[in-house]
């Protein structure tokens, strides 16, 4: 029976691995957190039974059924989650990383407790104390990641302003992980030559500090490149602001204009209207209409909000689309401006994209936002479109590139992070969106 713990051992470090790799996705999953702990738990506990049997059985090492178990569990892990392929590979294989240095280390651990050369040839497995210290150190990562790994891990994944991040970081853990691989000694007694033990113990070591650097410094530089991201972010959106106040002062200069020019106005069409000419009175007028100033320069209290919903109306308007708004909300709210700026710009960036891709009959974008009972913001946003709507798994695929769809997808988290919630439904050439957000 203690013969079989020992494989047994060895791939029950799955458990830990995937607490670990779900950690900094928990906004992400299909399904609540109780649900698929009910399924996943015991999926992973039996693999790890069956598999340490079949290699007791067989007498192979875990190496070699490991391989297959680990390509399951990241296919699973990714349809587990609502996130890209690329996100959901390269955690998964960062945390392999991690376990592989672990590994390394209690390869060397199980040496030191053997320390009988002849022996130890004859070992496929760690002994059952060294599978107990893999184990162990594998669950101390987990614990020393959690706070990371809940809160600034997860921003990173949330936002998508680092999509491309994703298609390279991969390559890190993989280099780990082949590296700990090569360190494998073909003959278990390879460790009692020389100071070949002491060696591969500092190596071991060694490779797991630098790989946890590098994932620090990674996230720093990440974290860091957010910041600056946001600082662009919101420089737009000052600069939209900027733009929209002088269109303001330009209305109200010409709206001044055209009042210091009444009474000239007044005068003229009486000196017409004596004349008994009503044609010349209708072309004076038509003339006045047209260089009155347009009143649609206003949508709500809120500069930001008002600094959006300007820019998109006046791009609607080039673009001949008919933009109609409907806010409700004061000039001070609790709720957090550039999180809602971020929503308005995708929800109406997307319908515009979408109402330039219809038919100028059908062409119409319908924004409608109020505050609920003080503490909940409704948005809804209403386009029409004519072009094929991509949805893959609950996910909207983009049109202008291959993968997800990032505005939307940017909408999601943003709501998540809030408290929120939203939803996306399209029938009959007509898309409608409904967001909620907690302030």
């Amino acid at each position: 029976m203690i013969e079989m713990m020992r494989p047994i051992l060895e791939i029950a470090v799955i458990i830990p691995g995937m607490l670990l790799a779900y950690l900094s996705v928990k906004a992400c999953l299909r399904q609540t957190p109780f649900k698929l702990v009910l399924w996943m738990f015991p999926l992973l506990l039996g693999i790890s039974l069956s598999g340490g049997v079949v290699c007791y059985i067989f007498q192979i090492t875990t190496r070699l059924i490991l391989i297959p178990i680990l390509l399951l569990l990241m296919l699973i892990y990714h349809k587990t989650l609502q996130i890209s392929i690329w996100k959901s590979s390269s955690i998964f294989l960062a945390v392999c990383a991690v376990f592989a240095c672990v590994k390394s280390l209690s390869r060397a651990v199980n040496a030191i407790m053997i320390f009988e050369p002849d022996i130890a040839e004859k070992q496929l497995w760690l002994c059952v104390k060294a599978g107990i210290f893999y184990n162990l150190i594998c669950l101390s990562f987990v614990l020393i990641a959690w706070y990371p790994a809940t809160h600034m891990v997860r921003i990173l994944i949330a936002d998508e302003n680092f999509a491309q991040m994703w298609y390279i970081f991969w390559i890190l853990p993989l280099i780990f992980i082949g590296l700990n691989q090569f360190m494998v000694p073909k003959y278990q007694s390879t460790l009692y030559t020389g100071r070949i033990l002491q060696i591969y113990i500092v190596v071991s070591i060694v490779l797991l500090i630098i790989l946890t650097l590098f994932y620090a410094i990674f996230l720093m530089m990440a974290l860091s490149l957010n910041k600056n991201a946001r600082l662009q972010q919101e420089n737009h959106f000052l600069s939209l602001q900027r733009s929209r106040y002088d269109n303001l002062c330009a209305a109200i200069e010409e709206t001044r204009q055209v009042r210091h020019d009444i009474r000239h106005h007044c005068l003229q069409l009486s000196a017409l209207a004596e004349t008994g000419d009503m044609e010349k009175v209708k072309e004076y007028l038509l003339r006045a209409d047209s260089k009155m100033p347009g009143i649609d320069f206003h949508f709500c209290d809120n500069q930001a909000v008002d600094s959006i919903l300007g820019y998109y109306s006046d791009h609607a308007k080039q673009e001949g689309i008919p933009f109609l708004a409907q806010i409700d909300i004061p000039e001070n709210f609790a709720g957090d401006e550039m999180d809602i700026c971020l929503v308005l710009s995708n929800l109406l960036e997307n319908a515009i994209e979408a109402s330039l891709k219809t038919e100028d009959s059908r062409r119409k974008i319908v924004i409608k936002m109020y505050l609920h009972h003080t503490h909940i913001l409704l948005i809804q946003a209403e386009n029409n479109f004519d072009a094929k709507i991509l949805e893959k798994n609950g996910v909207f695929q983009s049109t202008k590139h291959s993968g997800n769809g990032i505005g939307i997808q940017s909408i999601r988290h943003i709501t998540e992070r809030n408290g929120g919630a939203s939803s996306f439904t399209y029938k009959d050439g007509e898309f409608m969106a409904k967001i909620m957000i907690r302030i």
